[in-house]
């Protein structure tokens, strides 16, 4: 009896054991999905966390990669001036532009890039006329801040556009313009007048408020510089010995035709780089083929039209023609389709030297055409987005299912920034004219502003110095 009493306990003990066992194991079983998806879960959102962080480093790679292209167009503006401009002023030419770099660098480290995208009040009706608070110096930003890279190559992107907008204006004025008056007016473009119309555009502003569209500077850039350049060049009068109807001979087409090369290339930088991120491919593709379209078709544009009038070839202005077209598609190159691009490079090319002819007769002298090229075709290439723009693509024109509003927002952006610039320009060179610090000493005229100013020659060996008067 009490074996089987033990015999009945033990099996009882078994029992419950397999039990508790059984219930146990379930329990673990259960857990174990949890754990698993759990963790799933946590690889997934590392992995999106991953994701997230590559796609900002390799949009940021791109803003840098495309902010070098643009300053290597430092060079092609250099080249180009260089090569369309007499031989007596090639050296000053050399130095202008890449001092247009050095003092550019500085002022829109120090002040510029602060005004240009400074805060405002957000509650302000129609954007803001000028930034409420102006972070000079990048903020004090050392590196060390999380989102202190970022911020510089932001910065550095920008000013390699403030520097383009400063060598546009020097190309116009080449040749007659007293060293230390070029130093002065590209730090003043550089700090100020550049800076404005970049925050109430691009900054974020009245005008950006308005609906304007300039998707990589047609207006804001190169209008900009070639406003500067067209008032410059009236405020310091024309080179000496210029014969209005017979402009000089470029010294060195090779210089102006790889010079022009550079800028094309560069301008990949320009107008792809304002994308400023490499997620979207549509978008980069579309501002890629817009802008090479639109080159070719100035170039022929300006060819063509020249050939009728004077049955030549005329090489510097295919070069122009080129450069046109490029301007021309800069605001629109992400809001018009590549057959609209090829149409506003054709009439970029007609533009151009139509323009030329018009600022000859003006008795303007226009080194480069910088007006013509910059100027009067970044202008035309903004409006033609009110007329031709692509509602598919955010810009419903008045060819594209629009009304009057896009080319009303496009005309009143355009308007503004010439008067702005016209205005500041002005005050600023005639102010520089009358404490005699714009214009060379006559001196420089007779033996040549290389000689007078530099003591140097780009060409020594088959241009002798020519010696001043007290030599």
């Amino acid at each position: 009896m009490k074996r089987r009493k033990f015999l009945y306990r033990l099996i009882s003990i078994f029992v419950g054991l397999a039990i508790l066992y059984s219930f146990g194991f379930g329990a673990i079983a259960q857990d174990e999905p949890a754990t698993e998806d759990a963790a799933a879960e946590e690889m997934v959102v590392e992995a999106e966390i991953t994701a997230a962080e590559v796609q900002f480093n390799l949009d940021h790679t791109w803003i840098l990669i495309a902010g070098f292209l643009v300053f290597f167009m430092q060079a092609g503006f250099a080249m180009l001036e260089g090569g369309m401009i007499r031989e007596t002023g090639v050296v000053n030419s050399l130095a202008e532009n890449f001092m247009d770099a050095c003092i550019t660098g500085l002022v829109f480290f120090l002040v510029g890039y602060g005004i240009a995208y400074g805060t405002y009040d957000a509650g302000l009706e129609g954007g803001g006329w000028l930034p409420a608070h102006i972070p000079l110096l990048l903020d004090n930003a050392d590196g060390t801040g999380a989102g202190d890279g970022a911020l510089f190559v932001g910065f550095f992107f920008q000013f390699a556009f403030a520097g383009a907008a400063a060598t546009i204006a020097t190309g116009g004025m080449a040749e007659r313009t007293n060293f230390v008056g070029k130093l002065i007016y590209s730090a003043i473009l550089g700090a100020i007048i550049y800076p404005v119309v970049v925050f109430w555009t691009w900054g974020g502003g009245w005008i950006a408020a308005q609906g304007f569209i300039d998707f990589a500077g047609s207006t804001i850039v190169h209008m900009t510089g070639g406003v500067v350049a067209l008032v410059g060049a009236y405020v310091l009068g024309p080179r000496a010995g210029r014969v209005f109807g017979r402009p000089p001979a470029a010294s060195n087409l090779g210089f102006a035709a790889l010079g022009t090369f550079i800028l094309w290339f560069g301008w990949y930088g320009f107008n792809v780089g304002s994308a400023l991120g490499a997620s979207d491919v549509n978008l980069l593709g579309l501002v890629t083929v817009n802008t090479t379209l639109a080159a070719t078709a100035g170039a022929l544009g300006a060819m063509f039209h020249t050939w009728f009038v004077t049955k030549h070839w005329n090489v510097s202005f295919v070069l122009n023609g080129s450069l046109a077209g490029l301007v021309a598609i800069t605001a629109g190159c992400a809001s018009v389709t590549p057959i609209n691009a090829v149409i506003i490079g054709l009439l970029a090319g007609v533009v151009l030297v139509v323009s030329i002819g018009f600022v000859e007769r003006l008795k303007i002298d226009d080194a480069v055409g910088a007006f013509s090229v910059h100027g009067a075709c970044g202008a035309f290439g903004t409006l033609m987005i009110g007329i031709v723009g692509s509602q598919a693509l955010g810009a419903p024109s008045l060819l594209d299912g629009g009304t009057l509003e896009t080319l009303w927002s496009q005309l009143t952006g355009v308007a503004v920034v010439a008067i702005w610039v016209g205005i500041a320009s002005y005050v600023m060179f005639v102010v520089l004219n009358r404490i005699d610090v714009l214009h060379v000493h006559p001196e420089a005229d007779r033996i040549g502003i290389d000689a007078y100013e530099h003591h140097a020659s780009v060409w020594p060996n088959v241009l002798p110095l020519r010696e001043t008067e007290d030599d």
